[in-house]
């Protein structure tokens, strides 16, 4: 799989972007916003200039991966990949438009992919005429550092496209890990009281974030949870806990807390915007 679709110039398609370029991968990257897209190039651009001044990369194989990148913002651009990967918000409704319009683009050998990180593969599958050939592929961020995959089975997702995808993150570098089409998966399943339990001692005056993420670094956490939500997005963070919360038919457990929605209505969103929980200066680092 040489051709690459993504879907989503945000914070984790040129993530994957630049692992997929990285690795010789052709890249389409899809967006509906203009100043998404050249941001999308610039920060690539940056990363390749940084591996050739580290010694990561040759100054010939960083301009060639940069070659290899193409910004388009028409779905139809998509229409050659041998693998699509979705990376737009986390909306159901918007992701199974999307994938409905990819089925109809894409040849039917393609795999179309979803980077989400707790809604249904299932569902998603469902909106195509090859639920057989949908699955997930959730990275993490951020996604050039980050190791681990997630390739999320959906009930019609055959053996052959998990292979594929398995291989196609091992040849990225990326160590896969197969999993279930459950809420959350495993990382944002077993992450929910590390964030929640974190914001209930804060929303009931026990702790303040700075207090709370040194006890956890203290306990061997290489980030306490307000750092890392800062490092995702409030708003990512929220949309997932909600997510999360609703497929399991509001199990109280996994209750999101009024600070969440309190801090993405103040466009507090973390180091994205230059303030979440903590205050980067006013502009992301």
């Amino acid at each position: 799989m040489e051709r690459v679709g993504i879907v989503g110039a945000g914070t984790m398609g040129r993530g994957i972007a630049y692992v997929a370029l990285t690795h010789g991968a052709e890249v389409a990257l899809y967006d509906v916003a203009d100043d998404a897209l050249e941001g999308a190039r610039t920060q690539i651009k940056g990363w390749l200039q940084e591996g050739v001044a580290k010694g990561r990369v040759a100054e010939a194989e960083a301009q060639n991966a940069l070659e290899r990148l193409r910004l388009s913002d028409r779905l139809e651009a998509l229409a050659e990949a041998e693998v699509v990967i979705e990376a737009a918000p986390e909306d159901l409704k918007l992701k199974r438009e999307i994938f409905q319009r990819l089925d109809g683009l894409c040849s039917p050998a393609a795999i179309l992919a979803s980077n989400t990180s707790s809604l249904s593969i299932t569902a998603l599958g469902a909106a195509t005429r090859r639920p057989e050939r949908v699955a997930g592929m959730h990275f993490f961020n951020p996604a050039p550092v980050m190791r681990l995959v997630e390739v999320v089975r959906g009930l019609s997702t055959s053996e052959e496209t998990l292979r594929a995808l398995v291989d196609l993150a091992r040849r990225w570098g990326k160590t896969p890990v197969v999993v279930k089409d459950t809420p959350g998966f495993i990382v944002n399943r077993v992450a929910r009281p590390f964030y929640l339990e974190a914001l209930r001692l804060v929303g009931e005056g026990i702790a303040d974030p700075p207090t709370v993420d040194q006890i956890m670094r203290i306990l061997g956490f290489r980030m306490g949870p307000f750092e890392l939500m800062d490092l995702i997005g409030l708003d990512v963070n929220l949309a997932v806990s909600e997510s999360v919360y609703r497929a399991f038919f509001e199990e109280p457990r996994f209750r999101p807390h009024p600070l969440q929605r309190q801090m993405v209505q103040a466009g507090r969103l973390g180091r994205k915007t230059g303030k979440g929980w903590y205050d980067y200066g006013g502009s992301p680092p």
